[in-house]
């Protein structure tokens, strides 16, 4: 059954938004395959040891990544025809001035890593992988503009292309050179890939005779998104850093493990719902009517997210084994645990949606530090007594803040729906 057809049939209004979600989803479903293809190459080629060596620069990676998202591309996205190439213009020169202060950043993490705690190797893979932020901006402002043209079936084709090349060469090196370089340097090789395809998607160049946009309305805008982002970025990668401090490389990648494995898959579909949602709801633009679409889009999201992520964690004693061998099949527990997080990761998703388009971008950095607080406390509390009360609080710290936010605010009556909007950043 094709997507059109699957979109056809579902709920009047919706069919753009689920077309969009089937896109992501379909293209999603293809990476994960891959991916999966590829843990199970990791995993028969690589040691816990060289998987956390891995993690760890990896997981530095990611979180120096998020600075580079400072909301500037989301404010394409919510800008009006008439000033839509005045904020272009500007976004570009934000694009390369962000992009070029974050590589100097990633380096001087990369030195005191290599310096103070004597990870050479990675350290200089962190260093390496800073020249990722010099091929991106050539294709920021285009992607932005594919998702404000709501090409969304594009952007999730060029994302999964680069995804599947970056598994595929993964699995290559690893073979043939059985190292933390083989995981992490494909994220560098195939930059190019997705700078390329975007630029070949959606033409655009900048027109110096439409002056630039205030640089007050991104500094509004973006600092709640900054905020949300570093906070999202820290939840997903601090506690990896902090797993490898309290109980040791090995153990690490152990939950490098079970974390991409479990809560890895779930998360990769509602960030997928959160992409989809954010432009659906920015076209709407009274807030009651947001509002109201936010709770039925929502609502329909979790019939179809809920029953895939309880089934991911029940069913984790019996596929890890069988698809990554024996040696993993000690950490299914872990990645039961973990899968469970998807869920108020999906609540998450929707807050920041509502949130985004209605420009209360910092009511959702307020949120989004509380989670990651309680996330990374419950994980370190957890660890006083063992590994595994550790992953059950982590995820317990996501479920005790998103969930109850999502129900209140997604609850809020029509005539109190002015309050989720422009709560300054």
């Amino acid at each position: 059954m094709s997507v059109t057809t699957i979109a056809k049939r579902l709920p009047a209004g919706m069919e753009p938004l689920i077309r969009a979600f089937l896109a992501y989803a379909s293209a999603e479903a293809m990476t994960r395959i891959v991916r999966l293809v590829a843990i199970i190459v990791i995993a028969s080629f690589t040691s816990p040891l060289i998987l956390g060596t891995a993690a760890l620069s990896l997981s530095i990676f990611e979180l120096v990544r998020v600075l580079a998202n400072a909301g500037i591309g989301q404010r394409i996205i919510v800008a009006t025809d008439e000033e839509l190439d005045a904020v272009c213009n500007t976004a570009l020169r934000l694009f390369w001035g962000v992009c070029a202060l974050v590589a100097i950043i990633q380096m001087l993490i990369a030195a005191i890593l290599g310096l103070g705690f004597a990870q050479a190797d990675a350290a200089i893979m962190l260093a390496v992988l800073s020249v990722v932020y010099f091929i991106m901006p050539p294709g920021l402002v285009q992607v932005f503009l594919l998702m404000r043209d709501g090409n969304l079936a594009t952007t999730a084709r060029i994302g999964a292309s680069q995804t599947i090349l970056d598994h595929i060469l993964t699995m290559i090196l690893v073979v043939v050179w059985p190292s933390a370089w083989a995981i992490a340097l494909p994220k560098l090789l195939t930059a190019p890939v997705w700078t390329v395809m975007v630029r070949r998607a959606r033409s655009w160049s900048n027109k110096p005779a439409a002056g630039f946009a205030p640089l007050s309305e991104f500094r509004f805008y973006a600092a709640g998104i900054l905020g949300s982002e570093i906070m999202s970025a820290l939840r997903a990668q601090a506690d990896k850093l902090l797993i490898g401090a309290i109980f040791g490389t090995k153990v690490l990648g152990i939950y490098y493990f079970a974390f991409n494995a479990g809560l890895g898959i779930a998360q990769s579909l509602v960030s997928a719902f959160g992409i989809v949602l954010f432009p659906h709801l920015a076209r709407i633009k009274t807030s009651a009517a947001r509002l109201l679409e936010a709770r039925r889009v929502t609502g329909f999201g979790l019939l179809f997210f809920a029953p895939i992520i309880i089934a991911q964690a029940a069913l984790a004693p019996i596929y890890v084994p069988i698809l990554f061998g024996e040696t993993w099949a000690s950490s299914s527990f872990y990645v039961s645990i973990l899968a469970l997080g998807g869920i108020p990761l999906f609540a998450a998703a929707s807050l920041s949606a509502l949130y985004r388009a209605a420009q209360s971008t910092g009511r959702e950095a307020q949120i989004s530090a509380a989670a990651t607080i309680a996330a990374l406390t419950g994980l370190v509390i957890g660890a006083q007594f063992s590994f595994e009360a550790a992953c059950a609080g982590y995820v317990t710290g996501l479920a005790l803040t998103f969930i109850p936010k999502a129900i209140a605010d997604l609850a809020t009556t029509a005539n109190h729906t002015s309050s989720l909007e422009r709560i300054p950043s």
